[in-house]
């Protein structure tokens, strides 16, 4: 298998989550382009300056994005980044709340963003099968 690149989108709220899939999808061999979670939260715009080009270069630089429902605004900007530049997309709703339609977006329902539901497990195999 080629070594496939990757990016999570989600908010600090789902930290431990996005490690967890992460680390999944590394011991699977795929390659992380950037782990934001290890920052501490951005004290200055110039932080948030610096943040913000690691994060646009991360999803470039990535085959493909996952977005961790919820997420914050600047993963929908993420989202709406990977979008634009055609990458493939999985979107993770544990809970469906992207079906939700007093809460969901007209982008979760693209015909180009994957939409996972249920456990942790059951989106890396649909992102192994849909990568390889």
């Amino acid at each position: 298998m080629q070594q496939r690149t990757f990016y999570i989108a989600s908010s600090f709220k789902n930290k431990n989550e996005v490690r967890n899939i992460s680390k999944l999808l590394i011991d699977k061999g795929y390659i992380h382009t950037y782990d934001w979670t290890l920052n501490n939260r951005a004290t200055s715009l110039q932080a948030l300056e610096k943040i913000g080009q690691e994060e646009l270069a991360a999803v470039k630089n990535s085959d493909f994005i996952i977005v961790i429902l919820p997420a914050g605004k600047g993963s929908h900007i993420e989202l709406g980044i990977a979008i634009g530049l055609g990458k493939k997309i999985f979107l993770y709703s544990p809970n469906k709340e992207v079906n939700n339609l007093e809460a969901t977006s007209t982008f979760y329902h693209l015909p180009e963003v994957n939409k996972c539901y249920g456990e942790v497990e059951d989106l890396i195999e649909t992102v192994i099968a849909l990568t390889i």
